[in-house]
């Protein structure tokens, strides 16, 4: 996934099992026939609290970070006030008098406590935390699939990542919307290339209920053509060989390319299948895998198999996939709670 980081700084007074009497059985409440995607669409998603990312200097000194502040932290409440929402904090921070101490109730590691915040307040009653925070990320991505049965869709094939902190970022929702591709930089070894896109993020496809490590799940509201559908393949139906991907260079064109699978990994968890792309199209126009490719559909004996998720950054025409499989039975959880 291509991300576009949105960072606030400077506050300103600021994701079948059925046991039945006999047997137990495994039932996959997955359809067995799913839409193919390759599509390109943007990525919205709201964390589920205030994320600290970073700090600045109110005059000489570093506030956030002397309260006890780490990057990372999430802030959950100030003033025993529950916040989800940077629009919320500003609200409360906004409510205080001037150079008035915060309780700021923050988690780290899984664990809560509270710090104090000291503001620091101008004559104009602007008051600084010392604080950068972000409470949302969007970029692109491609669509996996959709199920015509029970409307659940997958992208990505990976989580979504807070770039500054490396953990996967924790949602309280989210949504996928219309891009066009405008074009890509190329991937060189080294240095992985990336789409280019324009996005309307009032054209709405769906919403977003899970961001796993297996992908972003959520429900397709947005029309489809429930008739064109490929068989879902088992793991074990993949072999090394000849297959394809299905992804969008420009516009909203999603067309195929010839890949070749070098290796099909059963144990890893998102690692499955080790690939190298041989369209020479493919290749003269992206240099091999490139950022916002991830979630691209991979197609073998006409059926889908996979999705692409990694570029190995060291050789760009070669990427890792995870197994179909692994994300219809992610995806699907959501109607089994």
């Amino acid at each position: 996934m291509k991300i576009f980081k949105k960072t606030y700084g400077k506050l300103q007074i600021l994701i079948f099992l059925l046991t039945f009497f006999i047997l137990p059985l495994n039932i996959k409440a997955y359809s067995k026939y799913i839409i193919p995607g390759g599509e390109t669409v943007g990525i919205e998603v709201n964390g589920d609290s205030v994320l600290v990312v970073g700090f600045y200097k109110v005059g000489d000194d570093y506030i956030g970070r002397d309260a006890g502040f780490l990057v990372g932290d999430k802030i959950t409440a100030i003033n025993k006030e529950k916040i989800t929402s940077i629009e919320e904090m500003v609200n409360i921070v906004n409510k205080q008098d001037v150079n008035h101490s915060l309780e700021v109730t923050i988690e780290r590691n899984k664990k809560t406590s509270n710090l104090t915040l000291d503001m620091v307040c101008d004559t104009n009653q602007v008051c600084k935390t010392g604080l950068y925070v972000k409470d949302e990320i969007s970029g692109i991505g491609t669509l996996t699939y959709i199920d015509p049965n029970t409307k659940i869709y997958g992208a990505l094939g990976h989580e979504i990542i807070e770039k500054t902190t490396g953990e996967k970022f924790e949602i309280k929702d989210g949504k996928i919307f219309k891009a066009d591709v405008t074009g890509t930089t190329r991937s060189d070894n080294g240095s992985p290339g990336e789409k280019n896109a324009t996005y309307d993020k009032n054209q709405v496809y769906g919403d977003i209920f899970y961001n796993k490590e297996s992908g972003i799940f959520g429900h397709y509201s947005s029309a489809f053509d429930g008739e064109n559908t490929l068989e879902v393949a088992s793991k074990e139906e993949v072999k090394e060989g000849p297959a394809k991907i299905r992804t969008v260079l420009k516009d909203e064109t999603v067309e195929e390319y010839d890949i070749n699978i070098l290796n099909v990994d059963m144990d890893s968890t998102t690692k499955n299948i080790l690939f190298e792309i041989t369209d020479d199209t493919l290749l003269k126009e992206t240099g091999g895998v490139v950022q916002g490719m991830s979630g691209s559909p991979i197609v073998q004996n006409n059926k889908i198999i996979g999705a692409v998720t990694h570029v190995i950054v060291s050789d760009t025409k070669k990427g890792y996939g995870i197994f179909i499989t692994t994300m219809l039975e992610e995806g699907e959880k959501k109607n089994s709670n």
